[in-house]
């Protein structure tokens, strides 16, 4: 079983594949069906549209759908804006804590090259294991 980090990382050079080939500008939709198709060709188990029930005192209020469900361990958020904003991650933040799922990726194919922002449903300090400078560390 791939670990979360490599899940994450096949997903994003997946994601450079459909934004390599379509570029920008299409809807949401058009980007999460290309997604589709590449994963499926990468054997990688995935839901599209997958239902969130939101529940308030044990009673259903509502019901979100996210994009992408991968593995089963990992949210996909696919926009198409010209920038991503506070309010889109939230919406990812909010799906992992409605889930329970602990990690998030939030893909923009709305701009000249993909924007990436990963989430986590938990704080976690995490360091990058590609630094480039051992003195330079990047955390989340």
């Amino acid at each position: 079983m791939k670990t979360i980090d490599d899940l994450i990382q096949q997903v994003i050079g997946i994601s450079y594949i459909v934004h390599n080939t379509l570029g920008c500008g299409f809807l949401e939709k058009v980007y999460e069906k290309a997604l589709a198709i590449e994963l499926r060709k990468a054997n990688v188990f995935f839901q599209e549209q997958f239902p969130i029930p939101v529940y308030y005192q044990d009673e259903r209020i509502g019901e979100y759908f996210a994009d992408l469900l991968v593995e089963g361990r990992l949210i996909v958020e696919l926009k198409s804006v010209e920038n991503l904003s506070s309010a889109h991650e939230k919406q990812l933040v909010n799906y992992l804590t409605a889930t329970q799922i602990d990690d998030g990726l939030l893909l923009n194919f709305g701009s000249s090259s993909v924007q990436i922002k990963r989430k986590f449903r938990v704080y976690r300090r995490t360091e990058y294991k590609n630094c480039q400078n051992e003195q330079n560390k990047t955390y989340l």
